[in-house]
C-alpha cells in the first residue's frame, strides 16, 4: 500500500533533453534553407533594379571584372581618397568580397542584376540555416525537452527565412547577408571553442576556421574588426583556458585572418597609397550625410567641434534612435518587439555570448562614433546577424511565456508551437505588406534611369562616357549608361565649378532631387557662380511612367559665358 502511495505522489520524470543528430540537423537546416531560398527568389523577382546605390556599385564592379576592365567603377562618389581619375579604382571604402562572389553567377547567367542576385539569395538561405543551428545550441544549453527544442530551433530558422530584413536583403547583392553569414558562422565556432576544456591546441581546425572567417569578414565589411575584438575579449576573460592557450587562440586566428586579408591590403596600398580605408575618419567627423560627397569643404576635426556640444550630443541621439528604431525595430515588427524586450534575458546564454558582444559593440560604435553616416546605412548593412539574434530572443521569450501560462492554466497538451506560429505568420504578413512598396520603388528607379538618357540627348546634353556628368546619384547613372559620373557635393556653385574644372570634359549637371539641402536652391537663388550654369529644359517623355518618375528632374549646361 505504501509503495502505491509513493508511486502516486512521486514527481514526474524529467524529460530527456534534446540534442539533434546529424540526420535531423541536415533535414531541419535543409528545410529552413529551402524556405529562405524560395523567399529570396520571390523577392528577387519583384525587385528588378539595384536599390540603394551601393548595391549597384557591387554589381557594376563585378560586371567590369568580367568585361576585363578589372576592379574599377565609372562613378566617383567620394573625393576623400586619391587617385581621383577614371576609371576609378573600386572599393576605397567598401570591400570586394560581395562583388567577387557575384562574378560566378554573372559569368554563368550573364552580366545582369538578376544574375548577381543569386549571391544574396544563397547567402540568405545560409543565414537561415545558421539561425536554426544557433537556436538548436540555445535549446541544448537550456536542456529543453525535445518538443519545445525542435519548435524553438525550427521556429527561429523559419522565422528568419521570412523575416523582412532577411527577405529584402536576399534580393540585394551587397555586403549585408554575406557578412551576416560570416558573422553567424564565426560566432557558432567561437562558442564551441570556448566551451571546450582542451581549447588552444595549435591543430584545432575550428580556430583556423575562425581566423578564415574573420579574414573573409574583413573582405566584406569593416565591422569585422569588432567581431575579431569580440573573439579576443571572450578568450581573455575565459577562466577555464590557460594563459598560453589564450595566446594561441587569439594569435592563430589573427595570423590566419591577416593572411587572408593581406593580398587585398597590398592592392589597396598600390591603388590608394594606404592599406586601410582612409575615409573612416572622415565619416566619423561628418556633420551631415552629404559630407561623403564633400569636395571643397571636407570634414575636419575643427569643423566638427565647431558644431558645439549640444549638436554633437543631438547627432548621437539621432544615430542611436535610427539604429534602434529604423534598423532593428521597424523592419521586423512584430517579432523585433518581442526580441528587443527579451534580449536582456537571452543575452545571458553562453550560446549567444559571442553574437551578443558583437551586436553591442557594433551598435555602440555605429551610434556613437559614426552617428551621421549610420543614418545612411552603416549599421543597417552590418546588422544582419543582429536581426537573427533578435529572432532567437523573440522565440525564446514567446516559448518561456507560453510555458509559464501553461503551468498557471494547467495545460496538459504541448502548445509551444503557438509562439513559433505567431512569429512565422507575423513575419510573413509584414513582409508581404512592405515588400511590394520597395519593389515598386525599384521599378520606378529603373524607369527613371533608363529614360534619362534619351531625354538628355533630345535636350542637347547627350551622355558621352568620356565626358563626366555631375549628378546627385552618380552610381545609378554610371551603371545604367556606362557613363563617367561625379557626385554632386552639397556645396556652393563655385565649388562645383572647381570640381568640373578638375575633370576636363565635364559639361553637364543632372539633378534628380531629394538628397541635397543646397541644391537646386543655390542656382535658383543666384549664389555666386550660378551664372555659369545654364538650365536646359527637358522634354516630357511620351511614356507616362517615365514622365511621372522624371517629373522634377532638372539639367544644366556647365560653362561660364
Amino acid at each position: 500500500m505504501s509503495s502505491d502511495v509513493g508511486a502516486a505522489t512521486a514527481a514526474p520524470a524529467t524529460p530527456t533533453p534534446w540534442r539533434p543528430d546529424a540526420r535531423e540537423a541536415l533535414a531541419s537546416a535543409g528545410l529552413v534553407m529551402l524556405v529562405a531560398l524560395v523567399g529570396g527568389i520571390v523577392a528577387s523577382t519583384a525587385i528588378v533594379f539595384p536599390k540603394p546605390e551601393d548595391t549597384a556599385y557591387y554589381v557594376g564592379v563585378a560586371r567590369n571584372v568580367l568585361e576585363g576592365r578589372g576592379l574599377v567603377s565609372d562613378a566617383i562618389w567620394s573625393y576623400a581618397t586619391p587617385p581621383l581619375s577614371f576609371p576609378r579604382p573600386a572599393f576605397e571604402v567598401w570591400l570586394p568580397l560581395p562583388s567577387l562572389l557575384a562574378v560566378g553567377p554573372m559569368w554563368l547567367f550573364g552580366t545582369t542584376f538578376s544574375a548577381a542576385q543569386w549571391v544574396s539569395m544563397l547567402a540568405g538561405a545560409l543565414v537561415a540555416g545558421l539561425a536554426w543551428r544557433l537556436a538548436a545550441d540555445v535549446a541544448v544549453e537550456r536542456t529543453l525537452p525535445a518538443g519545445r527544442a525542435r519548435t524553438l530551433a525550427l521556429g527561429v530558422g523559419l522565422t528568419t527565412a521570412v523575416y523582412l530584413p532577411v527577405v529584402l536583403s536576399g534580393a540585394l547583392p551587397d555586403s549585408t547577408l554575406v557578412f551576416a553569414a560570416i558573422a553567424l558562422a564565426a560566432c557558432l565556432l567561437m562558442t564551441r571553442v570556448l566551451r571546450d576544456p582542451g581549447a588552444g591546441r595549435l591543430g584545432d581546425p575550428r580556430v583556423w576556421a575562425i581566423g578564415l572567417l574573420l579574414g573573409l569578414g574583413a573582405l566584406t565589411r569593416n565591422e569585422a574588426v569588432w567581431l575579431a575584438l569580440a573573439w579576443a575579449g571572450l578568450v581573455v576573460v575565459q577562466r577555464s583556458i590557460g594563459r598560453a592557450a589564450k595566446v594561441r587562440l587569439v594569435g592563430l586566428a589573427a595570423l590566419v585572418s591577416i593572411a587572408v586579408y593581406a593580398p587585398w591590403a597590398v592592392r589597396d596600398w598600390l591603388a590608394f597609397g594606404s592599406a586601410f580605408p582612409g575615409q573612416a575618419l572622415d565619416n566619423a567627423l561628418s556633420v551631415n550625410g552629404t559630407d561623403i560627397f564633400a569636395w571643397a569643404d571636407p570634414p575636419t576635426l575643427q569643423r566638427y567641434l565647431d558644431q558645439g556640444l549640444a549638436t554633437l550630443l543631438e547627432l548621437r541621439v539621432t544615430g542611436t534612435l535610427h539604429n534602434l528604431l529604423n534598423v532593428l525595430l521597424f523592419l521586423g515588427i512584430p517579432v523585433s518587439i518581442a526580441g528587443l524586450l527579451g534580449l536582456p534575458w537571452a543575452a545571458r546564454l553562453r550560446s549567444l555570448r559571442p553574437l551578443v558582444v558583437y551586436a553591442v559593440v557594433t551598435f555602440l560604435v555605429a551610434s556613437l562614433l559614426f552617428p551621421v553616416s549610420t543614418t545612411w546605412g552603416t549599421f543597417l548593412h552590418a546588422a544582419g546577424a543582429i536581426h537573427v539574434l533578435l529572432v532567437v530572443s523573440a522565440l525564446l521569450a514567446l516559448d518561456g511565456l507560453i510555458a509559464r501560462v501553461g503551468v498557471i492554466r494547467g495545460w496538459t497538451r504541448p502548445v509551444a508551437w503557438l509562439g513559433a506560429t505567431f512569429a512565422i505568420v507575423g513575419s510573413i504578413l509584414f513582409s508581404l505588406v512592405l515588400l511590394p512598396s520597395f519593389a515598386a520603388g525599384s521599378r520606378q528607379t529603373e524607369v527613371a534611369y533608363e529614360a534619362i538618357g534619351p531625354v538628355l540627348a533630345e535636350a542637347g546634353l547627350p551622355l558621352i562616357p568620356s565626358s563626366p556628368v555631375v549628378t546627385d546619384y552618380p552610381i545609378w547613372l554610371a551603371e545604367t549608361w556606362r557613363q563617367e559620373t561625379l557626385a554632386l557635393p552639397d556645396e556652393p556653385p563655385a565649388a562645383v565649378l572647381d570640381l568640373a574644372a578638375a575633370f576636363p570634359g565635364t559639361r553637364t549637371l543632372v539633378l534628380f532631387g531629394g538628397l541635397h539641402e543646397r541644391w537646386p536652391d543655390a542656382l535658383d537663388d543666384g549664389e555666386p557662380g550660378s551664372e555659369c550654369f545654364t538650365e536646359v529644359p527637358l522634354a516630357v517623355p511620351d511614356d507616362p511612367a517615365a514622365a511621372e518618375v522624371l517629373d522634377g528632374v532638372r539639367a544644366w549646361r556647365i560653362g561660364c559665358p
